[in-house]
């Protein structure tokens, strides 16, 4: 026999539903910004200023990304062919978003490499004024994803970005000002290579982060000994098997598990401590559980995976 305990799937999702709004003023802002960018990035000859634009490229894809997984998933919520809904695709977002954005970074570390060699005359005045803005609309992006970054991976992946986007308008700044008092044309290529170098650690993290979720890995928070052992110590349990915890999406781990029971025990009151043991000990709140007497222990035909 059996028994599941779902704790509102689309807790998840909700949260980051909440913060659409949000994340359209910053797709807006930040897909302006871009554009402001690019132009002035070919007007000035400044590569710092073109790999900000890259940048701040992603920051509106991963944004838009971001906002087409939640509507996906709201949409998908009703379909009986998906149990689980399109939860997904917001791990996939998160993931794509990684990868373009190490593209970007490799691209600006190669090019402002080549320049070392051949410093290029940069304007710095329209350079400065644009950084400028591009620093006031990041820490309005910032200060609008902060919240959702820490219940989703695919905003934190938007909000990620927004803040190397941010470390990165004040490089260009400072190469600006720098340009402007001393000439000294290789704080371009410096920043560029600076900004390039500080995104990839973060967004290899991220991609890792992602990975795990799309293989089912157990989080990595979570020891899965331990909530082997935790579901042992249930009152009533005398062995665990087929235990598996992965992540469904950011914050919403899942666990499913066999529980052998001994002679006498009652079937609802395991099942009620076993449940209970996951959500307080490990924050699981979805866990399916079949319970088995003790004597179909060696009848289970469990499966080793």
């Amino acid at each position: 026999m059996g028994a599941g305990h779902d704790h509102h799937h689309g807790s998840v999702a909700n949260a980051a539903h909440q913060h659409r709004g949000r994340l359209w003023a910053a797709f807006g802002l930040l897909a302006t910004l871009m554009v402001v960018e690019a132009v002035a990035a070919l007007h000035t000859g400044s590569l710092a200023l073109l790999s900000d634009a890259g940048h701040m490229f992603t920051d509106v894809l991963g944004i838009g990304m971001a906002l087409a997984a939640i509507t996906a998933t709201r949409r998908a919520t009703g379909d009986p062919q998906r149990t689980f809904g399109l939860y997904r695709l917001e791990v996939l977002a998160a993931l794509a978003n990684a990868v373009l954005l190490s593209g970007v970074a490799i691209y600006v570390v190669i090019e402002a490499i080549r320049r070392f060699g051949d410093p290029h005359e940069v304007i710095a005045g329209p350079m400065l004024a644009v950084a400028v803005l591009g620093l006031l609309a990041n820490i309005a992006a910032f200060a609008l994803l902060r919240a959702g970054a820490r219940e989703s991976i695919n905003l934190q992946g938007a909000y990620l970005e927004v803040l190397g986007d941010l470390l990165g308008s004040l490089g260009v700044i400072g190469a600006a000002l720098l340009i402007t008092v001393t000439d000294w044309w290789w704080a371009d290529p410096l920043v560029a290579v600076a900004i390039g170098m500080f995104i990839l650690p973060r967004t290899w993290r991220l991609a890792r982060a992602a990975i795990r979720i799309l293989v089912q890995a157990a989080p990595e928070h979570l020891q899965v000994t331990a909530v082997h052992d935790r579901l042992a110590a249930v009152p009533g349990v005398v062995e665990v098997h087929d235990l598996h915890v992965w992540t469904l999406t950011s914050g919403m781990e899942v666990a499913s598990a066999h529980l052998t029971m001994a002679p006498g025990a009652e079937v609802g009151a395991v099942l009620t401590a076993a449940r209970t043991a996951l959500h307080d000990d490990f924050r699981i709140e979805h866990a399916t559980l079949q319970i088995e007497p003790g004597a179909a222990s060696g009848a289970c035909g469990s499966i080793e995976w």
